[in-house]
């Protein structure tokens, strides 16, 4: 139903150049303090994006999110603590 989507985090030179970000993706968050953008597209795209965002002139880095590829479900403490071999005390 929805696309899968990955983030992608530009370094720009100068923000001046912020709104020409829009047709590579959704833009989801600019920093002005740091000079970096956050923005959006399908996972199936990201390789070719990342390619020509790096080839702007105005364009520092570029760095793919890890985040669809981490386990985001995690254990609780109590749940550890019942499987541990080893007494709490």
């Amino acid at each position: 139903m929805f696309p899968k989507r990955q983030g992608i985090i530009v370094w720009l030179h100068s923000l001046k150049y912020g709104k020409q970000l829009r047709k590579f993706g959704n833009i989801h968050y600019i920093s002005k303090r740091l000079k970096y953008a956050v923005l959006y597209c399908d996972m199936e795209q990201v390789d070719h994006v990342m390619k020509k965002l790096a080839s702007l002139p105005f364009v520092k880095r570029v760095e793919p999110s890890y985040r669809p590829f981490l386990k985001l479900e995690f254990e609780s403490k109590g749940e550890k603590e019942k499987d541990s071999p080893y007494p709490l005390g």
